[in-house]
């Protein structure tokens, strides 16, 4: 099987086996392949789990009455860890390459996206702790210490579950970056999707290590951009 035929994967959500994978991804072939299924048939589908994609969005809605359309929870927080991630840099270049505020904000930067942890076993040069290099650095931006505190909670209300916080944190009238901004807005766009996939146990996991094997079986590489699977999808 060549890369080229690997443009749609579709896994049930449940046993996690292969549906059907389908040689394009256009609106089109999906929905001929999902209207040959019965309306009794599609109406069994309780959940879509997804990227952010309005094209997987529409192709839902029209074959499957029945489905919650479900957010996958690591698209989620990969788009707010980017966004801060833009942010960072672009405050770190306001800085003169030799200063503290650039090096902090510079060389630790996979710390600024780790969890908040309470405690720390090691220490960063200058006697400084993990938290107290973030601590430091996102003090040089009122910008990015709000953008930080967002995505550190968002992080926590996902991973708990807690929809009603997400709801406070979409809607957060901060000052924060741009890009984090209209990820924001991103996301109150598709409220519902986004709640349902803090609070259903759904993800796109199992499709992501499918594609992973599948990699390191035929050496090929599968389209990144499919990350759709149907949950209990009865035929």
């Amino acid at each position: 099987m060549s890369y080229r035929q690997l443009h749609f994967i579709c896994l049930d959500g449940d046993n996690h086996q292969v549906v059907q994978i389908l040689r394009t991804r256009y609106k089109k072939t999906l929905l001929k392949y999902f209207g040959r299924f019965s309306l009794q048939a599609r109406a069994n589908v309780k959940t879509v789990t997804m990227d952010l994609n309005f094209y997987y969005q529409d192709i839902v809605r029209a074959c499957f009455p029945n489905a919650q359309i479900v957010i996958d929870r690591f698209h989620m927080i990969q788009m707010l860890t980017r966004s801060f991630n833009s942010l960072r840099v672009q405050v770190m270049k306001t800085f003169d390459k030799r200063s503290r505020q650039y090096q902090l904000l510079k060389s630790p930067w996979k710390l600024y996206l780790k969890k908040v942890h309470p405690h720390y076993n090691w220490h960063y040069k200058d006697c400084l702790t993990q938290a107290q290099v973030v601590t430091e650095g996102i003090n040089t931006s009122t910008t990015l210490e709000n953008s930080y505190n967002l995505m550190q909670s968002f992080i926590q209300a996902v991973e708990t579950g807690n929809t009603h916080e997400l709801k406070l944190l979409i809607n957060c009238q901060d000052q924060i970056g741009t890009l984090m901004h209209k990820t924001l807005l991103t996301f109150k766009h598709n409220l519902k999707a986004v709640l349902n996939g803090a609070k259903l146990p759904y993800s796109n996991g199992c499709l992501e290590g499918f594609n992973r094997k599948l990699n390191l079986s035929i050496r090929k590489k599968v389209d990144k951009n499919i990350v759709m699977f149907l949950s209990t999808f009865i035929l």
